[in-house]
């Protein structure tokens, strides 16, 4: 026996090939079956109604194959097992429906294709799956706005290049937090838009000689509108790259917040408490409280990330054309993608929510840090009229000896800061003693940084307000889109069971 007819031998000389079967056929079937089986059943109803309204099909053929449609068992389908006798779900239920329905139920498939059904399928089940998620993104802002605005007096010192740089506030950091979460927002909301639009119609790639509407089916789908040129209404993909990019963006913004988060829940940074709930100990040191609920975020949201990319590298030099088989392949990854940064938006939100925060350590240790000598050389510009360059070169002055002798940033006294103007500029300063106490003080620095988008009490309050009014502008469209498919999928069965009845 040679190497191909040992090959033939183990794997069979009729479809499926056993190898095609385990690596391919079996995998994307068991996908299909829990992914797609509803939304394949909202565009066979929507199909019919269709044909019917359009006169293709009799009144008779169309209430024949609506009762096969309403007597096809979903949870046999569901679970059911791949056994190559038909090549994959759509196959199984257009086998079933024929048997159900007698050979007027193969008019269903009049003037469509495997082609634009596929596509307005996969984006039906990638709609819903961006709702749920916009849901729980909009679930972890709301969190967040309500944490900031606990924290708009929480003062604490911001690092640039991972070194104590200048007073803010917890609040001005959640509050970047949640407008780089609205941008994420937006680009899934915008995703959704580019998904919802309808490919029914296109057929194998040139629509149909027979008279269907495509409006009908964008209708009763609850589309916004056609894929208007039918070739790249079954060759174009990029309502699923542009989900990809938006999950992978959305992951790593969020990474990048947890990063910071795992960190302050360090004794040495002491900043957070994670609540019992999210913590985990050690098996061997008592003292442990292992805020793993942050490090898993950390870890699953990577794989977002990762799954999404894939998403975008299976596209990759795919020819433009039908790419519904290729799609198999990768709408999976899209889904996992969804639905691990839907989970870790919820996450979020319950850890943030439950959080305790060292609001006295914070304070103190901005009071003490040198973060506040930024706003010195300011009032030094202010008092006696330097250029910020000059008192910027008596600040660092003050700052080397201070540090040099084992001061606070709040134990500088006006006669260092006069020792190093005189040494710089040749004479002391107008400063006084109580304009020093502020200059150092991080409450009156913040509180002095007021101008758009600043860390000050009131400027953090105006934009929680305005990021609010947002949010539920977002929540009502979301609400919207969310029953607006609801019903037309409850109208679709109102007419497949009227259709049924004796």
């Amino acid at each position: 026996m040679n190497y191909r007819d040992q090959v033939f031998h183990q794997e069979g000389t009729s479809f499926p090939g056993k190898t095609y079967t385990e690596a391919v056929l079996e995998p994307a079937f068991n996908e299909a079956k829990t992914h797609l089986l509803e939304p394949m059943m909202a565009v066979n109803k929507a199909h019919l109604i269709m044909l019917r309204e359009q006169e293709i099909i009799s009144e008779e053929e169309a209430k024949t194959i609506a009762r096969a449609l309403r007597r096809l068992d979903l949870e046999e389908l569901r679970c059911s097992t791949y056994t190559g006798q038909y090549e994959d779900l759509f196959f199984q239920v257009e086998s079933r429906l024929l048997e159900l329905a007698g050979d007027v139920a193969g008019n269903l498939h009049l003037a469509r294709s495997r082609n634009d059904m596929g596509v307005t399928i996969y984006r039906l089940v990638l709609r819903e799956k961006l709702l749920n998620t916009l849901k729980s993104a909009l679930y972890l802002q709301e969190h967040l706005l309500q944490f900031a605005a606990e924290h708009v007096e929480t003062v604490m010192i911001g690092y640039t290049h991972t070194q104590q740089a200048q007073p803010t506030t917890l609040a001005h950091y959640m509050m970047a937090v949640v407008d780089s979460l609205g941008r994420d927002i937006e680009r899934l909301m915008h995703a959704y838009r580019t998904v919802n639009l309808s490919s029914m119609g296109a057929a194998a790639f040139t629509t149909s000689g027979f008279p269907i509407s495509r409006e009908r089916m964008r209708q009763l789908l609850a589309f916004d509108d056609l894929v208007e040129n039918s070739y790249d209404a079954i060759g174009g993909a990029d309502y699923l790259g542009e989900t990809a990019a938006a999950v992978q963006l959305a992951a790593i913004t969020l990474g990048r917040c947890v990063q910071d988060m795992l960190q302050w829940c360090t004794q040495e940074f002491a900043v957070l408490k994670v609540a019992n709930p999210y913590v985990q100990i050690s098996s061997i040191m008592p003292q442990k409280r292992n805020p793993v609920s942050f490090e898993h975020m950390r870890s699953l949201l990577s794989s977002a990330a990762g799954n999404a990319y894939t998403v975008l590298m299976m596209m990759h030099n795919t020819p433009f054309g039908d790419i519904v088989d290729t799609e198999d392949d990768m709408q999976p990854y899209a889904w996992r993608s969804l639905a691990v940064l839907e989970q870790m938006y919820r996450l979020m939100a319950c850890v943030v929510a439950t959080m305790d925060v060292n609001k006295e350590l914070l304070m103190n240790r901005a009071k003490a840090s040198y973060a506040t000598v930024t706003e010195l050389a300011d009032t030094l510009v202010r008092t006696d009229g330097l250029s910020f360059r000059t008192a910027h070169h008596i600040v660092s002055r003050v700052v080397r000896v201070a540090v040099d002798q084992g001061l606070a940033a709040d134990q500088i006294s006006l006669e260092l800061v006069n020792q190093a103007a005189e040494a710089m500029i040749g004479r002391p300063l107008k400063l006084t003693a109580e304009q020093l106490r502020l200059a150092l003080d991080p409450v009156h620095f913040v509180a002095l940084r007021s101008l758009p988008g600043g860390p000050s009490p009131a400027e953090m309050k105006r934009m929680i307000a305005a990021r609010s009014e947002q949010l539920a502008e977002r929540k009502e469209w979301r609400r919207t889109a969310q029953e607006t498919c609801e019903r037309a999928f409850a109208a679709l069965d109102q007419v497949i069971e009227g259709w049924s009845e004796p």
